[in-house]
């Protein structure tokens, strides 16, 4: 007989809740209470092992979450389920994330280290395990005589294939000036490992200068947070939409640490405070 469907699963609609602002279509800063009050709990001074890594873990499970119901492909199944037993309509028919696509994962130490982890496992539940890995990055930031970020250098990675077809993530927590995810790019063009078809960054905070940081250097990729600080602009460029005065905002200090921020995440994570 021919396969009976519900029409409302045939195209699964999906609406990315997301603040308003002028920073561009590529650019998607969440709106989501759960998410923001979980972030400002691990951000908290008083916040430490293990509930701080518990949280950073569900922040991006959910993030992970938001990422691939807007930007992963999908497709149509016929999945039987248990009740396929006792009746011939015991399956679920509709649109799926495409169980074959393909996804690398840049895991730059060390703060990112955790939650391409995290991501990585995930995505292994929701795909072919086959088409998911995780490539490694060292990558440090470098400073001046005053302690101000003018770079990053990649010390060393461990890329293990192509790109060609796949959808390229970078989970880094904070998009502080942009520098180290860059210097990630620039080191997968150098390896002539192919050209992504979708390169996604997913960040927990960004700052205003890292939006403008990415957009000079590589405006196609697609940028994802949960919060955007501008915390050290005066107080009628708050008031305005974000990117509105985007020359006038300002979320780094002078050594290039986030206002209001997290102070370093990556210590946090690791107990290593050096």
């Amino acid at each position: 007989m021919d396969k009976v469907r519900d029409s409302q699963y045939g195209q699964l609609p999906y609406v990315r809740s997301e603040l308003a602002h002028a920073y561009g279509g590529n650019v998607h800063i969440l709106s989501t209470p759960a998410m923001i009050t979980l972030l400002a709990k691990v951000c908290a001074k008083g916040t430490h092992q293990p509930e701080a890594n518990r949280i950073f873990t569900e922040l991006y499970i959910d993030l992970l979450t938001a990422v691939v119901d807007a930007e992963f492909p999908r497709t149509q199944a016929e999945i039987p389920s248990r009740m396929i037993e006792y009746t011939e309509r015991g399956y679920y028919a509709g649109e799926i994330l495409d169980q074959h696509a393909k996804v690398v994962i840049a895991a730059v130490a060390r703060a990112g280290i955790l939650p391409s982890q995290v991501v990585f496992d995930r995505l292994n539940m929701l795909l072919d395990y086959a088409g998911v890995r995780v490539d490694h990055f060292f990558v440090q930031r470098a400073t001046d005589a005053g302690k101000r970020v003018t770079g990053a250098n990649v010390y060393s990675s461990k890329i293990g294939g192509p790109l060609d077809d796949a959808i390229l993530l970078l989970p880094d927590p904070m998009g502080a000036t942009g520098s180290s995810v860059t210097q990630t790019l620039e080191h997968y063009a150098a390896s002539h490992k192919g050209k992504p078809k979708k390169i996604v960054t997913m960040h927990l905070i960004i700052t205003p200068e890292y939006i403008k940081k990415l957009q000079y250097t590589y405006p196609e990729v697609i940028v994802y947070a949960i919060r955007l600080d501008r915390g050290l602009s005066a107080p009628d460029v708050l008031a305005a939409k974000p990117g509105e005065r985007w020359e006038e905002e300002r979320g780094l200090t002078d050594i290039h640490y986030i206002v209001p921020g997290g102070g370093g995440i990556g210590e946090v994570m690791t107990n290593s405070w050096v």
